[in-house]
């Protein structure tokens, strides 16, 4: 898909999810076909000529300004985030060939990192959301069902595909639907960002192939940041809690999720339960090691 239409693509859905009352576009009490806003409406809104605005929709111009494509999100309501993704699809395409960029590996500085956050379950995540490894905690919290040295495998986890396609991560939330549109507007900005990553790709395509879920939230273009969201969580092992997801990112690498409780919640007992269930002692360790 060209840069010019997905461009189209994310003016003409987000449009078409604007009110004109939340707009602020004058409706004169007609009867509206659509309950969206008009092209020539959004166009009014952000100052532009409704045919300048049709043929931006259409992929015919991508020399929008900054200054316009600001307009036009402002008079969308679009978020920081939002607004970025729309500068950010607004970009000449450059004229490379879409393709498989190498592996994404642990760097040694993040392997220290997970070491230190041994209290702290933590899982390190590339951009297509694959797992490239994760600590005990962060193992029995988010996929103890799996094998722990799954990421170290050739079929490593995906988390996008945990949430869409297993049952088990999908009983971890009672919230489902908010934890898998986090999910899809994550994607969506790293699509925005890595227009040339094959992979990225393929995986939207067997998500979207294998999940009418995945398919219907992807079809909306939402975005959204995986930066800090607080989730319940149902565990089989230590019962419902919420817990804080964070993501620690440096830049374009891969980063590091962590989940965290308030220090003397009940959600923060049962993390501290969970690692109790899920970590060996040291006298097991032990023990282990003197029957090898």
């Amino acid at each position: 898909m060209s840069e010019t239409t997905r461009l189209g693509d994310f003016l003409r859905t987000r449009r078409s999810q604007l009110h004109p009352d939340e707009a602020g576009a004058p409706t004169y009490g007609g009867r509206r076909r659509v309950s969206g806003l008009r092209r020539e409406e959004l166009a009014g809104l952000a100052g532009v000529s409704a045919s300048y605005y049709a043929r931006l929709e259409q992929g015919h111009s991508a020399s929008a300004s900054p200054e316009v494509l600001d307009a036009l999100a402002t008079a969308l309501r679009l978020d920081d985030a939002e607004r970025q993704h729309l500068h950010t699809l607004a970009k000449p395409a450059k004229r490379s060939r879409v393709r498989r960029p190498a592996p994404e590996r642990l760097s040694a500085a993040t392997g220290q990192l997970l070491d230190a956050l041994a209290t702290v379950p933590a899982v390190v995540l590339g951009r297509r959301s694959d797992v490239l490894a994760w600590n005990r905690l962060g193992h029995a919290l988010f996929a103890g069902h799996l094998d722990f040295d799954a990421p170290g495998t050739a079929h490593r986890p995906n988390m996008a595909q945990l949430v869409f396609l297993d049952a088990h991560t999908r009983e971890l939330y009672p919230e489902w639907p908010t934890k898998a549109r986090a999910v899809v507007g994550n994607l969506r900005l790293m699509v925005g960002q890595h227009p040339d990553d094959a992979a990225l790709h393929e995986l939207v395509g067997q998500l979207s192939a294998k999940s009418p879920d995945f398919a219907s939230m992807w079809a909306d273009h939402r975005v959204k940041p995986c930066a800090t969201a607080e989730f319940e969580m149902r565990h089989p092992l230590v019962g419902t809690m919420v817990v804080t997801q964070q993501t620690l990112s440096s830049g374009p690498g891969p980063s590091v999720v962590v989940a965290t409780a308030p220090t003397g919640s009940s959600s923060h007992a049962a993390l501290t339960l969970l690692g109790q269930l899920t970590v060996p002692t040291a006298e097991a360790r032990n023990a282990s090691a003197s029957h090898t």
